[in-house]
């Protein structure tokens, strides 16, 4: 079967902005995306989108415009707290890194490239190298290509297309978060409207932490941060029953948490385990496969540090500019700059993750609140 120049593996926003620059720059490619249409709900919570970074991939692809009819700037206020609710820090006011919720971010992507550019329902089963030497991908639906001049992994954390790169794997940090909303219609909801107003309210304990944040429609989406073995909610200790999960948060991990912690536990509705892994500064160094390469957290997955949607847009948005300095013709060029270049990005950043991530589960609280107060006086 016939195929375009370029493959690109996942339609999430590292994915569209490299297919949206593409389009500018009049380079022939496809998305592949696991969801079945554009109006799939698996869009996640909300994304602050840096200056000199996701802004200016934005910029570059003529969306900026759009983006600021959804960009929040008043969402961009940090508020730190202890365990007993004492407010100990506000950071990041009038910050130029405003948030948008990650399904308008991608439709504004989407609403910017054509409708026959991406093939929906396409889950990627396996990848591998063709008789032809040429990258081969076999898809869940049955559909099988090749003869791709190139194929991107734009496709997460645990990507098909890296093992045909590298043999690196992601490893558990140790830590999850269980994601859960306030919704209009929830009983903490004005509550949770006058405690934490704009913006995000973070609090954090020994070894925990309880992250609110305030999305594009007014409701809240709450956090909790524990330490747990890996398979803690898989392998029949919990099953996410949802009453059973609120009694286990208020017994075992916040117990001694102010009551307005508690009260978000108690209320928590639509909970969903959210597992942190990381990639190794150890994996930034494989040797340049022709035909393929990574992007985004496929490249460079980390402990989120506020960092990762801006890094995968630039990552989209370097590699795209290498292949239109190179051309079509040769891109292994391209590619082996692009991850010469993203290599020390990727290496810094998940260093940065795991920094965060010692200080914001540190046995003394104190290192993360020292943390944050060094980086709003900078």
């Amino acid at each position: 079967m016939a195929a375009a120049g370029i493959a690109i593996i996942g339609g999430g926003p590292c994915g569209l902005t490299l297919a949206r620059l593409l389009e500018c720059k009049g380079i022939d490619y496809i998305v592949y995306e696991r969801d079945e249409s554009e109006n799939s709900n698996r869009a996640g919570g909300s994304l602050d989108i840096h200056a000199g970074t996701g802004q200016h991939a934005l910029r570059e692809a003529g969306l900026l415009d759009g983006f600021k009819k959804y960009a929040r700037y008043d969402d961009t206020a940090v508020t730190i707290a202890d365990k007993q609710g004492k407010r100990l820090l506000q950071m990041g006011q009038n910050r130029d890194a405003p948030e948008i919720d990650r399904k308008d971010l991608r439709q504004i992507l989407l609403d910017a490239i054509p409708k026959d550019k991406i093939k929906w329902g396409h889950t990627l089963l396996n990848a591998k190298i063709g008789e032809d030497k040429r990258p081969m991908l076999e898809f869940t639906n049955g559909v099988v290509l090749s003869k791709f001049k190139l194929v991107v992994g734009a496709d997460g954390a645990w990507s098909k297309v890296r093992p045909m790169i590298t043999p690196a794997i992601p490893q558990y940090s140790g830590k999850i978060f269980l994601e859960s909303k306030v919704g209009h219609e929830n009983p903490l909801y004005e509550t949770t409207v006058s405690r934490v107003g704009p913006g995000m309210f973070l609090a954090t304990g020994v070894g925990k932490s309880i992250v609110t944040q305030r999305q594009g429609d007014g409701t809240y989406r709450n956090y909790f941060g524990i330490q747990v073995e890996e398979n803690f909610f898989r392998n029949g200790v919990l099953k996410l029953d949802v009453e059973a999960t609120r009694r286990l948060l208020l017994s075992d991990f916040y117990a001694d948490w102010a009551e307005e912690y508690q009260d978000l536990i108690r209320h928590a509705t639509d909970l969903r385990v959210w597992s942190l892994y990381t990639l190794s500064t150890e994996d930034m160094n494989w040797k340049s496969v022709p035909g393929l390469t990574l992007v985004g957290d496929a490249a460079h997955l980390t402990i989120p540090n506020g960092e990762g949607v801006n890094l995968a847009m630039t990552d989209a948005l370097k590699l795209a500019s290498k292949i239109a300095e190179h051309g079509i013709e040769d891109v292994n060029r391209a590619v082996q700059e692009y991850e010469n270049d993203m290599f020390p990005r990727g290496i810094a950043t998940i260093a940065e993750g795991r920094r965060m991530e010692k200080v914001m589960f540190d046995e003394d609280p104190q290192a993360f609140f020292q943390a944050l107060s060094d980086a709003a006086a900078q």
